[in-house]
């Protein structure tokens, strides 16, 4: 029995807000001067900056980072989204665009490629970057071993006392734990020990036992 497909409300929803929107932008910039091809570039233009911050917001989010520049250009792409829909529903004469307007529409491209250039390349933190020193282990104390009267005492060196366990508070592992999904979903692969110490900051032993945690 052939089983019928039932459309989805929201999907549906989406698709037709998506479609005048997209129409709003096109005809706006048509009438702001920008005829041809150029019209149709301008909606696919705002939408791609829009998902492109939408995506970065969420990655940022995850990853427990600061979202502030994403939040940015979300609020630029939507305000433009925006802006056309309400100057296309009579509030403003398409024939006899203002010339603010006019700036406004011409100098999108420049600000669309910076956003999406912002997005895209965002400088990596001051901690993926710089290596954190290794701690430098204190010389062996040397001791006197006691000899019998008339023979030079020999110095030898004192046996190292058994390193201590290293434990990772719950919290630093949880953070370590966004981290390495971040950077499975980026580059496919686990996270590796070096790697992870970056982004921590935490000396070896310690990102050792996260990364034990982690497997």
């Amino acid at each position: 029995m052939t089983r019928l497909v039932r459309p989805d409300a929201v999907l549906v929803q989406a698709v037709i807000a998506g479609a005048l929107s997209f129409a709003h932008l096109h005809d706006l910039a048509e009438a702001a001067g920008q005829d041809g091809w150029k019209a149709w570039a301008y909606p696919v233009s705002v939408d791609l900056l829009l998902v492109a911050a939408w995506h970065r917001l969420r990655t940022l989010r995850d990853a427990g980072e600061p979202s502030r520049s994403a939040w940015s250009w979300f609020a630029v792409a939507l305000a433009a989204s925006l802006g056309a829909n309400v100057a296309t529903a009579g509030l403003l004469d398409l024939r006899d665009v203002p010339d603010w307007l006019r700036i406004l529409v011409a100098g999108w491209p420049a600000l669309a490629f910076l956003g999406g250039t912002l997005l895209v390349h965002r400088p990596t933190s001051a901690s993926a970057t710089d290596p954190v020193p290794e701690p430098v282990a204190p010389p062996l104390p040397v001791v006197e071993r006691e000899t019998e009267p008339g023979v030079q005492a020999e110095s030898v060196p004192a046996l190292p006392a058994p390193a201590p366990t290293v434990t990772a508070p719950p919290a630093l592992v949880a953070h370590a734990q966004k981290i390495a999904a971040d950077h499975r979903t980026r580059t496919g692969s686990d996270i590796d020990t070096d790697t992870l110490r970056a982004r921590l900051g935490v000396p070896s032993p310690l990102a050792e036992a996260i990364a034990a945690q982690l497997t």
